[in-house]
């Protein structure tokens, strides 16, 4: 069963677990469940799609109840008129805050603006080594992108070289391995935390926020975070 952080008449928003896909796909067309069919089973309801998370983001995700608030809400992530916030973690130390202006291509080649703030929450030593270097660095940062390009976080940090953790098509393939052999972890270190918009119906405030999954949860305690992360080990959601 997923866990269901906020409901009404309209909408629907669950915490969807790293690895779990929105819906069925072609290019996991070995997946037996998703997210939608989940979530439809378990509350005997059909739901629709909001927005899309990558597979192997974990985090907010949003479905409307009916089509037509399905249409209403897609609208607002189109016009970039929803508040995204995400958590993630990355190689090395990032600056205390910063702006990537990047446009990034589809995959027919055109440009499109996209635009990221993000902010560090916090900063780690491990006493690892790797390659040249006796130990390795993180940070911790919350991002906040502005437009909703296809893997627009994993290819910002990317740019930036500040790659996500776990991350296997953008990301550091040395540190990937670090952490699969050395933590036995494989999931992308990167969270929806929170979503902030304006109720497609009523107009009502509504803000919506999913604790961090237990994988992310783990590597923030052992890069030594448990402080910074303990008031998000439960939802804050009001609407």
């Amino acid at each position: 069963m997923l866990d269901i952080l906020y409901r009404d008449e309209q909408l629907i928003a669950v915490n969807k677990p790293h690895g779990l896909l929105v819906h069925r796909s072609s290019i996991a067309a070995d997946v037996e469940e998703f997210a939608l069919q989940i979530l439809r089973d378990q509350i005997n309801h059909h739901v629709y799609p909001a927005h899309r998370l990558d597979r192997k983001t974990g985090g907010v995700l949003l479905f409307a109840l009916d089509k037509s608030t399905e249409v209403m809400m897609q609208q607002q992530f189109a016009a970039n008129a929803v508040d995204k916030t995400y958590w993630a973690v990355v190689r090395g130390y990032t600056d205390d805050s910063g702006e990537i202006d990047y446009p990034l291509r589809k995959d027919n080649g055109t440009l499109q603006d996209a635009f990221t703030a993000y902010q560090t929450l916090a900063r780690a030593e491990l006493a690892v080594a790797l390659g040249k270097h006796t130990t390795s660095r993180y940070s911790l940062v919350e991002a906040k992108p502005t437009t909703g390009r296809m893997h627009q976080l994993r290819k910002h940090f990317s740019h930036i070289f500040h790659p996500i953790i776990g991350d296997r098509t953008h990301g550091c393939n040395k540190q990937n391995k670090l952490f699969t052999e050395t933590w036995q972890m494989d999931t992308m270190l990167l969270h929806a935390l929170r979503l902030q918009f304006n109720h497609p119906v009523t107009n009502a405030p509504v803000i919506i926020e999913a604790p961090l999954q237990p994988e992310f949860e783990r590597m923030a305690n052992l890069m030594g975070w448990r402080d910074i992360v303990k008031d998000y080990l439960s939802p804050k959601t009001s609407g």
